[in-house]
């Protein structure tokens, strides 16, 4: 939606952005051959309880669970890695980050150099929006980026080269909305659209991107980045608080805010008349920080940064309009990761995955369809926190592999080596390696020689 600068000079002095208005005789609007609209939302730093329907009672949050009522709410989905950048780019290409060398959050070029990492995700990587681009879906990117690009890094790929038509990014990308980014940083009183009014901004976006490319199918990326610190709820707040970003109270109006926002994005769907044919997914890309002692992810181990469970268990809601996806259902079974959800979505899509493609998860759309799946191969993480400091909840060894109910940790070199039993102890609070040593020697090996094979691949 294309605002007269009036309304920006509204926005910097704190106007809430008003609801977008479509017509109220909306008819269903069918793409052809029947293919779904695929809308995901990936939340930035949300817990695994921040949400109502999780647990959370920072403050109710009836749209999003609204969202679970009118579809499957699966308690066992885990992000790509515990941090931004590699959890996007598992989830965008189906393969685990560390092929891409992207092992923690892409910074400045010194910084990734100290990490031993890229500076962003290659342009020739598979990703789903390029996948479903070449099927004929059109192709939207509507919120953070963190791919590459932003602060000296000036030579990354444009978003389009991704597989995108049209996006709107933030600080964290090689071309962000000079309305959202006034100065060099994540957000400053002079953007022309403020923090707190930037969810609203990109589901407007993501609005009128879906009206101008009715009939015709299309995937949309909303990454909304306001759950990240630093909560910003409003201009008011800001003077009351302007050092208390951090604050519990900042985070409450973050995320209620958040809240309409995701009701205002469902309304949209239904007046536009494409609900019953689109497909949403809700989740986040890694676990909280701060985590509030662990209120956050449901009193799981660890958070953001971390192989513990708070720091890569995440919510997750798969959303048709009660339509093919059923209503209400609660999966607790499926084992799902980031990396399933391009096979799965194109497989739902009934779009075929390229000959060449070599992805490293498996399609679970029966599982996203309603129909719980169990899954036939290891989920494998490799992550190395550059926050190593004493005390710090978020360590753990630097790499896990899941297997059923079973869940290994071990660093590189084979130090530190846990295992724990999900199924009776989901804190990870006993390490049962002693009782059950041929598990934790079989699944060590698959942990150590996976990140050894991916290691030498990188290096060479």
């Amino acid at each position: 939606m294309n605002y007269p600068i009036k309304f920006y000079s509204l926005l910097a002095a704190g106007a809430t952005i008003a609801p977008t208005v479509y017509s109220q005789h909306a008819v269903e609007k069918k793409n052809p051959a029947g293919q779904p609209n695929i809308i995901i939302i990936l939340t930035d730093d949300m817990g695994y309880s921040d949400i109502s329907t999780y647990g959370g009672n920072f403050v109710s949050t009836p749209h999003i669970d609204r969202l679970a009522e009118e579809g499957v709410k699966f308690t066992q989905y885990y992000s790509a890695a515990p941090i931004s950048s590699p959890s996007r780019a598992g989830l965008l290409t189906g393969i685990y980050p560390y092929q891409w060398n992207i092992r923690t959050y892409l910074q400045s070029r010194k910084g990734n150099r100290e990490a031993n990492q890229a500076d962003f995700l290659v342009s020739s990587a598979p990703t789903l929006p390029r996948i479903l681009q070449t099927a004929g879906y059109k192709t939207g990117h509507f919120g953070k980026w963190h791919l590459g690009g932003g602060r000296d890094v000036d030579n990354a790929p444009s978003i389009t080269d991704y597989g995108y038509d049209e996006y709107n990014s933030t600080w964290e990308s090689p071309d962000p909305d000079p309305l959202l980014t006034a100065t060099d940083w994540i957000w400053s009183e002079k953007d022309s659209i403020q923090r707190w009014n930037r969810t609203a901004y990109f589901v407007d976006k993501t609005l009128d991107f879906l009206k101008r490319n009715q009939g015709q199918p299309c995937f949309v990326n909303l990454w909304p980045d306001d759950v990240h610190t630093p909560w910003i709820g409003s201009i008011d707040e800001l003077k009351l608080a302007p050092k208390g970003e951090k604050e519990e109270k900042n985070f409450k109006t973050v995320l209620r805010e958040f809240d309409v926002q995701i009701g205002r994005l469902m309304d949209g769907l239904r007046e536009l008349g494409i609900a019953e044919n689109t497909i949403v997914i809700f989740t986040s890309d890694n676990g909280p920080s701060p985590s509030f002692r662990g209120s956050r992810a449901a009193g799981l181990r660890g958070q953001k940064g971390s192989l513990f469970e708070g720091g890569i268990r995440m919510p997750f809601i798969a959303w048709n309009a009660g339509v093919n996806i059923p209503q209400g259902k609660i999966d607790e079974t499926s084992v799902i990761t980031a990396t399933d959800l391009l096979p799965s979505l194109c497989r739902m899509a009934g779009v075929s995955l390229p000959e060449t493609y070599r992805g490293s998860g498996e399609d679970m759309s029966a599982a996203l369809w309603g129909h719980p799946k169990k899954r036939t191969q290891p989920v494998i993480w490799a992550f190395k926190s550059p926050r190593d400091k004493k005390g710090n909840e978020a360590i753990s060894p630097g790499i896990a592999v899941r297997e059923g109910d079973w869940k290994l940790l071990v660093n590189e070199d084979g130090s530190d080596m846990m295992l724990f039993n999900l199924k009776r102890d989901l804190h990870e609070t006993t390490d049962v390696k002693k009782d059950n040593e041929d598990v934790a020697e079989r699944l060590g090996k698959v942990a150590l020689e996976w990140y050894g094979d991916l290691k030498l691949k990188i290096e060479n």
